[in-house]
């Protein structure tokens, strides 16, 4: 029989622990539970084979990426409870675990390497593979030495807010106090998210466009605000709590009502093209979105890198604890060696005498996983096509090493955050880096777009990995898995994701193609293959945004803001920071009305639940709205929707705020 701990987190799972306490996960420490067994193996393997191969797919033909973590965790806890499996909490968090490689290593690739196509440049399948492959495991051996300060001594800081979902869903299929609620929530999240993306009963945004006052402000002073109506996105911002939503959309806020507009007012009857890519509109001729997206989003990017450059910096301290680290182990030393707590507080173990739900891969075998990932990157980019020469390869070689050991951590802040990495801004910023330096190499043209996409494809996905694989290490810390286990594990997941994902993009190219009047979407790649192409032919980039997000990051960490935080709501669209905001209200709400602490957790725990099940129903739905697209099922009542669609979502919306906030409150002492 079960145990009956495993029916529900412990209640400090999610808050700051104070002085003394320790939390204890529910498969605790001193027992050894199955994990990894060939079940739960091969059923993760095969979720990688079959999520990898539906995410590249649909990401490409439709140009919808959804996030595969959560799918496989509820087909992992269906599957175990139908076969009856004991122990199945640890055997289900490696199958979501190895499954998850899926969704982290498509976004990774299809972010870059089908910008090689658009462009016009030869690629084969082994040079694909071992950019996604190199990639990723340079990822994981660059995040598992921070393991333990993130999931850890930042326990009850960050809100985690995809981990949380997973954890509820993995706890709920050992009969958890929450299933029922999770399941309902589900349903009604699943439904109310199917109902806007498949039929467009009522429109998925509600914009101040909708009354005719809000569409003169758009057009003459380029004021707009969008809501998204998904139930998935409230759900994300009650786990993010009102603190960090407020901070996201001020930084949103910051760049909708004040830069978007200021640019018009400035340069409205100008054409401002700081990239060199032809650009013939006046920034008063285009709209508050596309002044957005090809100029207002760029400040976001600057303030992400120089936020995550402060970051390196202020973590500095635990950077030469690591590196202090494996230097004692490789002279023989203890891994704690004589050193004081403070200076391997955040830090991995790696001691055998360490508890089963501390214990990591060894430092030194890190060390060496490292080195030997980095020579075969060299020798990858040296005799693989990639580059010219030997010292070609160097320079590939520094710009991935260094930006993907600086930037993983970045990755890895943003996911226990917001639950969203914005890898596709920090790969963008890669490829500038990359091209530029490339240029000064002497390795120009379609060689050097190759070179620099194959060089960005290596950083995306490291980063990529790194981010999603953080959720995994957090989600394990909470029901107490071996994370030397779930480290192992990621490599072969990762392996057998980069495989297919490579094999069905090099199908779906001949197939479709990626130019052509049939050609397959792949947004970010076009989005890639547009900054990269001037760059390499004498063009420029948008240096003095940049130079603005890093400026305004600067000015946020000496005002004691969080300024990552407040760049991504730079980077975001708006639409999908609003709707956190409004989120982390109801959670502030059901959590403060009255004196009694008990009552007032025992409402915010029922609160996480009904988000999760928003969470969690909003992305399987999604995964079936894009086959039913994919396959041309159009059920979408496009008269309807285009003429009423944004003013009946506003009713729909509000009732499932009043559900989550009503359900909520009824929750007693528990």
């Amino acid at each position: 029989m079960e145990d009956e701990r495993l029916n529900s987190l412990p209640e400090n799972a999610q808050r700051e622990l104070k002085p003394g306490e320790e939390y204890k996960p529910l498969l605790g420490a001193e027992k050894k539970w199955a994990e990894v067994t060939p079940y739960s193996v091969a059923l993760g393997l095969l979720m990688v084979v079959i999520f990898s191969a539906a995410a590249a797919y649909l990401g490409l033909r439709v140009g919808q990426v959804f996030e595969a973590a959560i799918p496989i965790a509820i087909i992992a806890v269906g599957l175990t409870t139908a076969l009856g499996k004991k122990e199945g909490l640890g055997q289900n968090v490696i199958i979501q675990s190895i499954g998850g490689c899926s969704g982290a290593v498509v976004a990774g690739a299809i972010f870059t390497l089908p910008a090689i196509y658009i462009l016009g440049v030869e690629v084969n399948f082994m040079q694909m593979f071992l950019s996604s492959l190199l990639g990723g495991v340079l990822g994981i051996l660059f995040l598992i030495p921070f393991r333990k300060y993130f999931v850890k001594e930042m326990h009850g800081k960050y809100p985690f807010p995809e981990a949380t979902a997973t954890t509820q869903i993995l706890v709920s299929g050992e009969g958890g106090k929450g299933a029922g609620t999770l399941l309902v929530s589900g349903l009604i999240g699943g439904l109310y998210d199917f109902l806007v993306s498949t039929f467009g009963t009522w429109s998925d945004t509600i914009s101040t466009t909708v009354m005719g006052i809000g569409r003169t402000v758009a057009d003459k002073a380029k004021i707009l605000l969008k809501v998204n109506t998904s139930a998935a996105v409230l759900g994300l911002g009650y786990i993010i709590g009102l603190k960090y939503a407020f901070v996201i959309c001020c930084g949103s806020l910051l760049v909708w009502l004040v830069i978007i507009p200021l640019m018009n007012l400035i340069w409205g009857g100008q054409v401002i093209d700081l990239m060199h890519t032809g650009v013939t509109m006046t920034i008063g001729e285009m709209s508050p979105d596309q002044i957005f997206k090809d100029y207002a989003r760029h400040i976001g990017i600057g303030g992400i890198a120089t936020a995550g450059i402060i970051g390196i910096i202020k973590s500095f301290g635990v950077i030469k604890s690591a590196v202090g680290l494996a230097v004692r182990e490789f002279k023989g030393g203890s891994p704690s060696g004589t050193a004081s707590q403070s200076e391997t507080k955040g830090l991995s173990d790696t001691d055998d005498q360490t508890p089963r739900t501390e214990q990591d891969i060894p430092m030194k075998t890190i060390v060496f996983g490292i080195v030997i990932a980095l020579l075969a990157i060299f020798a990858f980019f040296a005799f693989g096509g990639v580059v010219n020469n030997i010292w070609q390869a160097v320079v590939g070689l520094l710009i991935v090493g260094i930006i993907s050991f600086l930037f993983t951590t970045v990755a890895a802040n943003a996911i226990a955050i917001v639950g969203t990495n914005p890898v596709s801004g920090m790969t963008l910023m890669t490829l500038i880096i990359a091209s530029l330096i490339l240029v000064a190499v002497g390795l120009k043209g379609n060689a050097g777009m190759a070179a620099a996409l194959i060089i960005g494809g290596v950083v995306c996905t490291a980063l990529s990995v790194a981010g999603s694989f953080i959720t995994d290490l957090k989600i394990g810390y909470w029901i107490g898995s071996t994370p030397k286990k779930q480290e192992a594990w990621k490599f072969v997941g990762v392996a057998v994701a980069a495989a297919t994902v490579c094999g069905v993009m090099l199908v779906l190219n001949k197939t479709y193609g990626f130019v052509g009047d049939q050609a397959l979407v792949a947004p970010q790649a076009n989005a890639m293959a547009a900054v990269i192409q001037p760059m390499m032919n004498g063009g420029g980039a948008p240096w003095l945004l940049y130079g603005i997000g890093a400026v305004i990051a600067i000015l946020l960490t000496v005002f004691k803001v969080p300024a990552l935080a407040f760049a991504l709501g730079m980077f975001i669209p708006i639409d999908l920071n609003l709707p956190l905001l409004i989120g982390g209200a109801i959670s502030w709400y059901v959590g403060s009305r009255t004196k009694d602490k008990k009552v007032n957790d025992a409402r915010t725990n029922k609160g996480t639940l009904i988000a999760s099940g928003f969470i969690a129903g909003g992305a399987l739905m999604g995964v079936v709205s894009a086959l039913l697209k994919f396959f041309n099922v159009d059920w979408f009542l496009t008269a309807w929707h285009s003429t009423y669609g944004e003013a009946i979502a506003i009713i729909p919306f509000l009732s499932i705020i009043g559900y989550m906030v009503v359900s909520s409150l009824r929750s007693e002492r528990q």
